[in-house]
């Protein structure tokens, strides 16, 4: 079964889907445990600290979206990589020579579980803040909570 709130973030509204093993995309309304320990983690963040735990995490998507967030994850709290970076460490991570950062940029684009999965950190080659799901200023805002430049 799968169960949903909503969370109420300086940025708008949020609302958390789980099952009783990780977050996920849709659901039914009904806050559990796992849905408190998101909130608790939002809260966290959201106060301008960086989170020293994660609930689990269990995003829907390819093989090869699955890799992409995989690597959105490894990303520090604080610090920014760009498409270019993830297309490379996605090629090496599927054994091939190279990898097209316009999919990648895709499969970020499709990144379910926003914020917690930190699709926000990627920055064009030139540092710009090019696309964003929750838009360029929900963008800059979470950089800056993260006290990026």
């Amino acid at each position: 079964m799968t169960f949903t709130c909503h969370y109420d973030s300086p940025l708008g509204g949020i609302t958390l889907t789980a099952t009783e093993s990780g977050l996920k995309e849709e659901a039914i309304a009904k806050e559990t445990p796992l849905l408190l320990q998101t909130r608790q983690w939002l809260d966290v963040y959201f106060s301008g600290r960086q989170p020293d735990f994660c609930p689990p995490l269990q995003p829907s998507g390819t093989h090869f979206q699955q890799i992409v967030w995989q690597i959105l994850s490894t990303i520090p709290y604080g610090e920014t990589r760009t498409y270019k970076e993830i297309a490379m460490e996605t090629a090496r991570r599927l054994g091939r020579p190279h990898m097209a950062a316009q999919a990648v940029g895709y499969a970020i684009g499709h990144n379910p579980i926003s914020i917690l999965i930190p699709c926000h950190r990627i920055v064009g080659s030139n540092g710009s803040l090019t696309g964003y799901a929750g838009g360029i200023s929900r963008k800059q805002s979470l950089l800056e909570l993260e006290h990026i430049p």
